[in-house]
């Protein structure tokens, strides 16, 4: 495993972030509680230490499962992230979004479901149009003050907004973002106009989510269609296929053919060369899957395969924001 600093903070995060979605039920497609644990020993055994969930997925389930596992081991050599903004309760309104009542109720909720008493990254899920961000921010801060929370972060949204945030944070001597979690990948990367600019200035990590594309670099374009998860990517209105994204995809699968590896390691060694990224999030199912992806970091990329990848892309729909 290599390491790397949580953005411009002195914490050691591996570059591989455990992403918890699929834990929980709900889908097919997740994991029960055994299953979660399997996953997550052998993400610690293969020396991944940061670890991302949600209050939203599995509405609290997430949680549960991996506070439940990681209170068998060190809790101080773990780096644990979690989000608020979505919907927990839709007969509370108040129990979505970024006001302080939600911030506060919902942060007290994630720590209890993950047995802790501090969370170390505690990030904004999605722009809340209906608080002020002086309000979110402060709430933040407010968190951060009383030892619940000791880095703050942000995830998909405009580069103007988060340009706000930091401003505001600047300007009122708040906890700053030290994060953003956006959507970038190889079929996507609409992000490097203006948000990946924004935190190379600002010396914010970017810890990607989805940087397989939901599965569209793991095997040729043809066969994502007709996956569960390609046709709901597609139906939600991810545009990778758009503009050159079919051309990238079988550049790809070209590249992983001459190198002997998998699609998925392509992918993420491409992605693992930016240096603004601090630690991409892998969503898997499969301890497989996981152990490929440990081992992408041992695939180096040359200049040349770097543009070769790039090249066909062209501009698509901006995505991820919702």
């Amino acid at each position: 495993m290599e390491y790397t600093t949580l953005g411009n903070t002195g914490t050691t995060v591996s570059r591989l972030c455990l992403g918890c979605m699929s834990f929980g039920s709900g889908h097919d497609w997740m994991l029960d509680e055994e299953e979660s644990e399997d996953l997550i020993e052998r993400a610690i055994e293969l020396g991944v230490n940061f670890f991302d969930t949600a209050n939203v997925y599995s509405n609290g389930e997430s949680e549960e499962i991996l506070g439940d596992v990681l209170a068998e081991y060190d809790r101080d050599r773990q780096v644990v992230a979690t989000k608020v903004y979505g919907e927990m309760d839709e007969s509370n309104p108040n129990a979505s979004g970024l006001s302080r009542k939600a911030i506060e109720q919902e942060l007290e909720n994630s720590l209890d479901r993950l047995g802790m008493d501090t969370v170390d990254l505690y990030q904004i899920h999605r722009w809340d149009d209906d608080t002020p961000i002086e309000e979110t921010l402060a709430a933040l801060d407010d968190a951060v003050r009383r030892g619940e929370v000791r880095y703050i972060g942000a995830s998909s949204m405009w580069a103007h907004q988060f340009a706000d945030a930091l401003h505001t944070s600047d300007r009122e001597g708040y906890e700053r973002f030290v994060t953003m979690q956006n959507l970038y990948n190889l079929a996507y990367r609409e992000e490097e106009r203006e948000m990946i600019p924004l935190c190379e200035k600002e010396g914010i990590g970017t810890v990607p989510w989805s940087p397989l594309g939901a599965g569209y670099l793991t095997r040729p374009y043809e066969a994502d269609d007709a996956t569960t998860r390609g046709e709901h990517e597609t139906s939600i209105g991810r545009p990778y296929r758009e503009g050159g994204g079919e051309e990238v995809n079988a550049r790809v699968e070209e590249l992983a053919d001459e190198r002997g590896v998998k699609m998925a390691q392509i992918a993420l060694a491409w992605i693992l060369e930016k240096d603004v990224v601090d630690a991409p999030i892998v969503g898997t199912s499969s301890v497989e899957h996981l152990e490929d992806a440990v081992e992408a970091l041992d695939i180096d990329l040359s200049d040349s395969d770097v543009e070769w990848l790039e090249e066909p892309y062209e501009p698509v729909r901006v995505s991820g924001h919702e």
